[in-house]
């Protein structure tokens, strides 16, 4: 049966983002429907919200961090039941048979869909999905903090735990934002020395907050340097949107470091290659990750009290909320909730 829903809409590039009432999309096949209570707001949401990286079909709508219920399941779906919580993340679902979804890596599917993008996205009440895209929420995660780590949280995880770095090592996490402050904390969690390096004197003590056991002021000297005063950085998870500072925080890495790029810009990459020979050293970027490693992000959060820092806006706000990203006005992570339309 088709209800309808408060969907946020653009209808053209450049164009505003305006509320619509739309019918609901009934599940078919493997699909299921969710009924949406907080969507998250993402720098990788602007170009959708001003329909230039859009599907070419009008009205677009936006959202790749969503946390709900689902409201309905497709004839042909298993294992998943109405009433349970789920995040849908930037992984939107796969083909199933190509070479990258057999050998698990499914976020590297050459069909790789992605809410917002490949369909109508979480910035509304209701949303459609592959039943290949859903994460199971934990008992003990609120669906606000949830809905980050569909993209933000699993991003971090993957980036610090899948680095390889040795048991006890020192990893570095360059800016301390949306992106930063969760990789902080699960550094830390995880056992490594943490090193958070931002902007300023005012974020060294929310910085110590979060676990970092040293802090680095970016504005009062070179963070190479200074990480390299340290002993040098096992891994530095760069989150800042900047490509400026990573020829100096190679400088930071110890023998076999690795630099990790997690937030990009447009820039490009102008690096000592001697220095990444001679030291075995290596740079490399990261990309989200699979719904099981949401789920497991999910899980260690739950575990080890990792949470997002977010600010809550209605959903008829979503337009306010991308003009405030797009200005760097917030911190952390804005999350629309669904239930306020008015």
């Amino acid at each position: 049966m088709s209800h309808s829903a408060v969907t946020m809409v653009v209808a053209e590039p450049n164009g505003p983002l305006i509320p619509s009432a739309a019918p609901t999309v009934p599940p078919r096949g493997h699909h299921v429907r969710v009924s949406v209570v907080a969507s998250g707001v993402c720098h990788a949401d602007i170009g959708t919200a001003m329909a230039t990286k859009a599907h070419p079909d009008a009205p677009v709508t936006p959202g790749h961090e969503v946390a709900g219920i689902i409201a309905e399941v497709g004839d042909r779906v298993r294992g998943w039941t109405v009433g349970e919580r789920v995040a849908v993340g930037w992984f939107g679902g796969s083909c199933g048979h190509c070479a990258f979804c057999r050998d698990g890596d499914v976020v590297h599917c050459p069909e790789r869909r992605v809410p917002g993008l490949s369909y109508p996205g979480g910035w509304a009440q209701s949303i459609t999905v592959p039943a290949d895209a859903l994460a199971r929420i934990p008992d003990g995660l609120d669906l606000f903090d949830a809905a980050v780590f569909g993209c933000a949280g699993v991003t971090c995880f993957n980036a610090v735990r899948k680095a390889g770095t040795r048991t006890g090592g020192r990893v570095a996490v360059f800016g301390l934002g949306g992106l930063g402050h969760l990789a902080v904390q699960f550094a830390a969690r995880l056992g490594y020395e943490t090193i958070a390096i931002a902007r300023g004197t005012d974020r060294e003590e929310l910085a110590r907050g979060l676990g970092a056991r040293h802090y680095i002021d970016s504005t009062r000297r070179a963070p190479g340097a200074a990480l390299a005063e340290l002993g040098g950085a096992d891994h530095i998870v760069c989150t800042a949107s900047s490509t400026e500072a990573l020829e100096d925080l190679i400088s930071g890495l110890r023998v076999h470091g690795r630099l990790t790029l997690v937030g990009v810009d447009d820039g490009s990459l102008r690096l000592p290659v001697g220095r990444l020979v001679s030291q075995g050293q290596s740079v490399t970027g990261h990309l989200t990750g699979s719904p099981r490693d949401t789920e497991e992000a999910m899980v260690f959060a739950v575990t080890n009290g990792v949470r997002p820092m977010t600010e809550r806006m209605p959903l008829r706000e979503a337009g306010e909320a991308v003009s405030r990203l797009r200005s760097a006005t917030p911190r952390f992570r804005i999350v629309l909730d669904t239930a306020q339309v008015s």
